[in-house]
């Protein structure tokens, strides 16, 4: 089958609720991806930063096989000889003292919110159902019911109501504006340290730390969504660490399992993720012994191969080479580590034209927040490959 069977396919057959570019991928390996006709891409969006320790890392696989030949589920009913591992090695790398385990970003999100409004209402002393969770403009968080009813994207909320209530939207990169919402009522502030879908936006230097002050003087919990911008993303293990705080819960997915599985997690002290008892939260699938121990490699993966300090050095150089580019069409080139977001004007009538000429010739990206072509490689990227990519990435830019 060629790929334009495949396409009609799945327009036929599938739900409609996603607009992927047209090519359709066959295998792939570190950053290069095949199509079914043989045609080879350079990968930089990395399955939104899913894939950061590249496609198909030949230690993951391997493990995820051996894993998979002995156990892979015993659902939370019963105990298992991976996921034990799994918290200790995740509690040592980040610092924090306790670990819940989920699948899906969207799950970890649900996790850490129903985690902090049990804080308020356990710890803090709020009154029953009067909880607040403050979160900002042109955040993304995940699809259910309740990450929507935050969200300021009027597409994501289209059509889902009625809403759960409970949530204040300020705007983001605004410190003083936390300031302003919060109550007595006020349990915690969620907030990326680097806006992902909302365009690769990065706060004000400080932002982070000022707010996260706030947070702290007002007795609120700082929840830093790092599903995107974590684990190396941003040259850092985590975003936040480049402003020296540490938030009270961190929510993590994507790159914990290298692609390979749906891993995420939260990460908290014991004071806070403490208030959930047996039978308050759950998954039958979380924690579960194939995805612990692709996720323990997975990590393992980051920090032996360096990848982490491979994205801050070449993220730096990606972003140098795209702003040295000559482009009637571009508006700024922002971004950390291998989180790069290439902002273009609106003369330049939307940057999925873009994304579509450069899998033409051979490189793949995706728009975001229309006018924003995001570049997010996998971390094994070389220099070499970057400066293959810039080649067709200049040429684009210059077209008309």
């Amino acid at each position: 089958m060629l790929s334009q069977d495949y396409i009609q396919l799945e327009e036929k057959f599938g739900a409609h609720n996603y607009h992927p570019l047209d090519v359709v991928i066959d295998r792939a390996e570190g950053v290069w991806v095949y199509d079914v006709e043989g045609k080879k891409y350079l990968d930089c969006l990395a399955a939104y930063s899913a894939v950061n320790q590249g496609h198909c890392h030949p230690k993951i696989i391997k493990v995820l096989k051996e894993q998979a030949e002995k156990v892979t589920l015993t659902s939370r009913a019963f105990r298992n000889n991976q996921l034990p591992l799994l918290c200790k090695e995740l509690c040592e790398l980040t610092g924090y003292e306790t670990v819940l385990p989920m699948n899906s970003g969207a799950e970890a999100v649900e996790t850490a919110l129903k985690a902090a409004r049990k804080w308020g209402y356990k710890t803090k002393g709020v009154k029953d159902n009067a909880a607040e969770i403050i979160a900002c403009t042109n955040n993304f968080a995940g699809r259910t019911i309740t990450v929507i009813s935050f969200s300021t994207e009027d597409q994501y909320r289209d059509g889902f109501g009625p809403f759960t209530p409970g949530f204040k939207i300020i705007p983001y990169g605004d410190a003083k504006e936390l300031e302003k919402a919060i109550t007595k009522n006020t349990v915690a502030f969620i907030v990326e340290p680097v806006q992902g879908e909302g365009g690769v936006v990065v706060p004000p230097e400080g932002y982070l730390k000022e707010t996260y002050e706030i947070c702290k003087k007002n007795n609120v919990l700082f929840i830093a969504d790092e599903i995107q911008s974590g684990l190396g993303r941003t040259g850092k293990l985590f975003a936040y660490e480049y402003e020296g705080i540490k938030p009270d819960m961190v929510i993590i997915g994507k790159a914990l399992s290298g692609g390979c599985y749906p891993v995420s997690a939260v990460l908290s002290m014991k004071e806070v993720l403490g208030v959930f008892k047996p039978g308050d939260h759950g998954s039958t699938f979380g924690g579960n012994p194939l995805g612990a121990a692709v996720a323990r490699e997975s990590i393992k993966v980051l920090v032996e191969e360096n990848l982490i300090e491979n994205s801050f050095k070449l993220g730096e150089y990606f972003r140098e080479r795209l702003r040295e580019v000559q482009s009637p069409h571009v508006k700024e080139v922002r971004g950390k580590g291998l989180f790069i977001g290439v902002e273009l004007k609106p003369e330049a009538k939307g940057a999925r034209r873009f994304c579509e000429a450069l899998m033409q010739k051979g490189v793949l990206c995706k728009e975001t927040h229309e006018n924003v072509i995001r570049f997010a490689p996998p971390l094994v990227i070389k220099k070499e490959e970057i400066d293959w990519a810039m080649e067709r990435v200049e040429e684009v830019l210059r077209m008309e």
